[in-house]
C-alpha cells in the first residue's frame, strides 16, 4: 500500500469516528497554495452533493485533485484531468470513488436514456451490463473505471472505493 492510499484510509477512519475534521482551509493555506498545488492523490468521484472527498478523507486545500462527474464515469475529459494531475502535478495515486444510493446508477438500472443523462447512463451500462442490484452495479462501475484508468496510466496506482453515504466509511476494492 502506498503512503497516499494509507493517508486516505486513515483520513476516512478519522472522518467516520470524529465530529470535527482536521482538513485545513485557513487563509494561510489558501495563500500558500495560491501559486501552485501538490495534491498527493486524485479522486474521481460522483458529482452528488453528499460526496465530499475533502471531508471523506479528512484533507484540506491543495491535498486532493478532485474530479467530479455524475456516476464517476471515465470519459475523455476525466482522463485529460487525470493526465494533467499525473504529468504536471506528479500525482501518482488515483481513486475512483463510487457511492451508495447513486442516482446515475439508479437511472441506468431503470433504463433512462434521454438527453445528456443518456450519455452518462450509456457509459455506465457498458460497466454494469444487465445488473439490477444497485450495490453490485456500483461496484462494477467503479471497477470498470479503475480498469480504464489503469490502461491509460499504467505507472500510476489506481484503486476503487465505495463510499457509504450513511456510515461515512469507504470500502476500498481489491
Amino acid at each position: 500500500m502506498s503512503k497516499a492510499l494509507d493517508r486516505l484510509k486513515k483520513g476516512n477512519e478519522y472522518f467516520v469516528e470524529k465530529e470535527k475534521l482536521n482538513g485545513d482551509f485557513s487563509k494561510e493555506v489558501r495563500q500558500a497554495n495560491a501559486n501552485g498545488q501538490k495534491p498527493f492523490a486524485v479522486v474521481l468521484t460522483c458529482s452528488d452533493s453528499r460526496v465530499i472527498p475533502e471531508a471523506i478523507f479528512n484533507q484540506g486545500i491543495g491535498e486532493l485533485f478532485v474530479i467530479r462527474v455524475a456516476g464517476n464515469v471515465v470519459g475523455e475529459s476525466e482522463k485529460g484531468s487525470i493526465e494533467y494531475a499525473v504529468d504536471h502535478l506528479k500525482t501518482k495515486t488515483v481513486v475512483v470513488l463510487g457511492h451508495t444510493n447513486c442516482g446515475a446508477i439508479g437511472a441506468t438500472i431503470k433504463g433512462e436514456t434521454h438527453g445528456a443523462v443518456g450519455k452518462i447512463t450509456k457509459r455506465i451500462s457498458k460497466a454494469i451490463g444487465d445488473e439490477k442490484q444497485e450495490s453490485i452495479a456500483c461496484k462494477l462501475n467503479v471497477l470498470f473505471g479503475v480498469k480504464r484508468i489503469k490502461r491509460a496510466f499504467p505507472a500510476v496506482e489506481v484503486v476503487g472505493g465505495i463510499y457509504d453515504i450513511v456510515s461515512g466509511k469507504v470500502e476500498f476494492l481489491k
